[in-house]
């Protein structure tokens, strides 16, 4: 039984949060190449040893750094992407056939995990159409204009970071950091948030808070956000 099961709390270590990650699963990582990536949190994922993971994120980083690492050590199965051509260790692994990628045009990836978080059958979509992102989707005429359905997705872990968490896990995002944290916080059964800054309950306006704590699971303390 976890810590916060016990106390109450939501907030809880490193190690104990990363435990609550299984072999097998699939894992939502915000951020935008570093910036606003839980770092500590894709460290402690590397250091568990994880593999076999499916992983949503809208980059593979750049090489050594953030979530790169979990490309590099061969801990991902398959990995749903926008962006990856600066990370070497995707195309020699996906050539190889040790890893499966779904290159995801990044609108579309931000409305299929919208969509998973709000519960919808997916959406509709022209980006792709003609290209090899529409091979074996199904293409639906809507008034006259032709659109891919996109299928919603979700994760069985989200983790994401924050500038500012209180200890209810109501999150507020410094800037350009916010990026694809506040919309995977509603499309995994688990979310786990790292806090640069953690505070006490009433320390941020409610007029601040972008992710309301009751789509935080469990928080860690982190590092500064890149």
């Amino acid at each position: 039984m976890s810590t916060a099961t016990v106390t109450g709390s939501k907030v809880v270590s490193m190690a104990e949060a990363v435990s609550r990650v299984q072999p097998g699963m699939t894992v939502m990582i915000g951020g935008f190449m570093g910036c606003g990536n839980p770092h500590g949190l894709v460290e402690a994922l590397c250091v568990a040893g994880l593999t076999d993971l499916t992983l949503i994120a809208t980059d593979t980083s750049r090489a050594g750094f953030g979530i790169a690492k979990l490309v590099e050590q061969r801990r991902l199965r398959k990995l749903y992407a926008s962006h990856v051509g600066l990370n070497p260790a995707v195309a020699a692994q996906l050539n190889a056939g040790e890893l499966e990628v779904e290159l995801v045009p990044q609108g579309t990836l931000a409305e299929r995990i919208r969509a998973g978080g709000a519960g919808l059958g997916g959406v509709l979509t022209p980006t792709g159409l003609g290209t090899p992102v529409a091979d074996g989707k199904p293409v639906i005429e809507v008034d006259g204009r032709r659109f891919l359905l996109e299928k919603p997705l979700r994760a069985d872990v989200a983790l994401i970071a924050g500038s500012t968490i209180d200890r209810l896990g109501n999150v507020w995002y410094r800037g350009t950091t916010r990026n694809f944290n506040t919309v995977m916080a509603t499309a995994a059964d688990l979310v786990i948030a790292e806090a640069e800054h953690l505070v006490e309950v009433g320390a941020i306006a409610p007029e601040n808070v972008v992710t309301p704590g009751v789509l935080v699971d469990l928080i860690v303390e982190g590092d500064e956000l890149a």
